[in-house]
């Protein structure tokens, strides 16, 4: 596990943190993101654009913070970034129905076992591909010979 990974997972709550607003660099590791992210979510309109100091530097509220920790989650649920922005929306809209939320949530999981089904129908052709191959100091081998053939290509489309 990367560090950058390792410290997403134990980053303190933001409440937890007295001095508000901060830097850049101290929103991110409270969201448990780079700065490079939250300049990144800022420009997609994910993040409003914050109030800068007289030298320009960033000011961040522990509200800015709460909503990059919120899209942090939902990255690492896989949500792409136009839901990201959808269910930001939902969840600074207090008179919204659970309902858009639900549907959104329903529409990612059913995504998520269409790939896993295509990923284990893919390992499943492989792992009959590696049971072929003998692994030894012969030329044959039927894991390339799949690979190369028209016929394996077109069955899979």
């Amino acid at each position: 596990m990367s560090v950058a990974r390792a410290s997403r997972k134990t980053a303190p709550p933001a409440s937890a943190h007295a001095s508000w607003p901060v830097a850049i660099g101290v929103a991110a590791e409270r969201a448990g993101v780079s700065a490079r992210m939250v300049r990144h979510y800022e420009s997609l309109g994910l993040l409003p654009e914050v109030p800068r100091t007289d030298s320009g530097y960033r000011q961040y509220s522990e509200a800015d913070v709460h909503t990059l920790q919120f899209i942090r989650r939902s990255r690492d649920l896989g949500f792409s970034m136009e839901e990201i922005a959808t269910l930001l929306g939902l969840w600074k809209d207090k008179a919204r129905a659970s309902g858009q939320v639900k549907q959104i949530a329903q529409k990612h999981i059913d995504n998520l076992s269409e790939r896993i089904a295509a990923m284990q129908a893919m390992q499943r052709s492989l792992q009959s591909l590696v049971r072929c191959c003998h692994g030894d100091d012969r030329p044959d081998c039927p894991i390339l010979d799949d690979l190369a053939s028209s016929n394996a290509a077109s069955a899979r489309n």
